[in-house]
């Protein structure tokens, strides 16, 4: 049993599942098939550093609030931290500490040098001015100046946050050492350095790893049903990329609610939609509204719940009726759920793997910014279409060769790596 002492005085909330309480299971997990050792087990489970700092913001009426900020760095062991940050009012530090975690084993499983971080703070993004926000972010940065870098720590946009935050986070870092650095974050502009294809980049791995499942029945992208929760950046793309490839996206949805057409969605038509109605879906002609919660049991063969976590729960798990779950969001699917859909022979596609199209063209960015050479778009995709489908077969080979599903099998490749190195490096007492 790992101890959690080091975290975490901070109070789970009882109305929801921990997520690092979650992560802290699959790691056990993981740990259990690879007989590691408990004292290996301790080192794995915490963060190597957690870092909150005060933000105080005054707002444009003049009043002053302090915010509290958060960065948490798992492991370095394989190369520098990288992690997302989030601007979301339900960000707490265990959230970000098992989200730090999850993007260690996430790089471990795809090759990157990269060891796992996170950050957020605790805020409605929609609740201030573009103003406010920018004096956010930079003293959010300004605070953690000494903990980030091109070699230390490389921030990315997450949920709340995007390449217009990326751009301050830069311009503050840069101001502050003296030089312009593009290496210190990824998902910024094109016009400073970010990357073609970057945008796009989740949805696409996504894509790509619902296409070799697939392909691993015998089966092709062409007329296959997928249900969708969550049209934002990363379930808009994967569905368009699915409807350009073939498939027949019936339903999507927002956290106001989704639509369903027995026919299929028009998912070009419904994302001039979307940009048109305030990024809002319902109403889009030749369909019907459907709730959040019956779209995840509609009859399609391929389920993505690519919203928040803790969606698909030992409450509404016998409910689901596809037969591939890709995890688009991080932790859509409980411990519990986990273990109910994989009983039935569900196929899940476990978000380390099928979310990390992200992390990949953040890599891809990383090393254009270093070397000052940038490449067009098909070179990005193709070079994260390569690392992606050599992730997903080193995931199918471990999962048929050690007999366990598919998620134990991801975890067991990046766990294990992470505790080769520790062990080679001699990090390991």
């Amino acid at each position: 049993m790992i101890s959690k002492s080091l975290l975490l005085s901070e109070p789970a909330s009882p109305a929801h599942i921990c997520p690092f309480d979650q992560a802290c299971s699959y790691l056990e997990a993981a740990a259990k098939e690879l007989n590691l050792n408990q004292g290996l087990l301790e080192i794995l489970s915490h963060p190597r550093k957690v870092v909150t700092v005060s933000i105080p913001v005054k707002l444009d009426n003049g009043e002053i609030q302090v915010l509290a900020g958060h960065r948490v760095q798992h492991s370095d062991v394989l190369g520098p931290y990288k992690g997302g940050i989030r601007y979301h009012p339900a960000v707490t530090l265990r959230e970000v500490s098992a989200l730090a975690m999850l993007m260690t084993w996430k790089c471990a499983l795809l090759g990157i040098p990269y060891g796992g971080a996170k950050g957020g703070i605790a805020i409605d993004p929609k609740r201030y001015s573009v103003g406010e926000l920018e004096r956010i972010t930079r003293r959010y940065i300004s605070e953690l100046i000494k903990d980030i870098g091109p070699a230390v720590d490389i921030p990315a946009p997450d949920m709340g946050t995007s390449s217009r935050e990326m751009a301050w986070m830069m311009d503050t870092y840069s101001v502050n050492v003296g030089h312009a650095v593009p290496g210190v974050v990824t998902g910024k502009p094109l016009s400073i350095g970010g990357s073609l294809g970057r945008e796009m980049a989740t949805g696409r791995g996504v894509m790509i790893i619902v296409r070799e499942a697939l392909a691993q029945q015998g089966k092709s992208l062409v007329g296959v049903r997928v249900g969708i929760q969550g049209f934002g950046n990363v379930g808009s793309a994967a569905a368009e990329l699915l409807h350009l490839a073939g498939a027949k996206v019936i339903a999507v949805s927002t956290g106001a609610g989704g639509i369903f057409s027995e026919v299929g969605l028009d998912i070009p038509k419904l994302k001039i939609y979307a940009a048109e109605n305030r990024k809002s879906i319902i109403g889009f002609p030749q369909s019907v509204p459907i709730s959040n919660a019956d779209l995840l049991t509609l009859p399609c063969d391929v389920l993505i719940p690519a919203a928040l976590e803790n969606q698909i729960t030992e409450e509404n798990v016998n409910q689901v009726q596809a037969q591939i779950v890709a995890e688009a969001a991080n932790g859509p699917v409980t411990l519990e759920a986990n273990l109910a859909l994989e009983a039935r022979g569900v196929t899940v596609l476990p978000d380390i793997l099928a979310n990390a199209g992200g992390v990949v063209v953040s890599y891809l960015e990383w090393v254009q910014g270093l070397s000052y050479v940038f490449w067009d778009e098909e070179r990005v995709n193709r070079e994260m279409e390569h690392l992606m489908v050599q992730a997903y077969h080193r995931v199918i080979q471990q999962s048929e060769v050690r007999q366990i599903p598919l998620r134990l099998a991801a975890y067991t490749l990046g766990v294990g790596r992470v505790a080769q190195a520790l062990t080679d490096r001699g990090l390991y007492p």
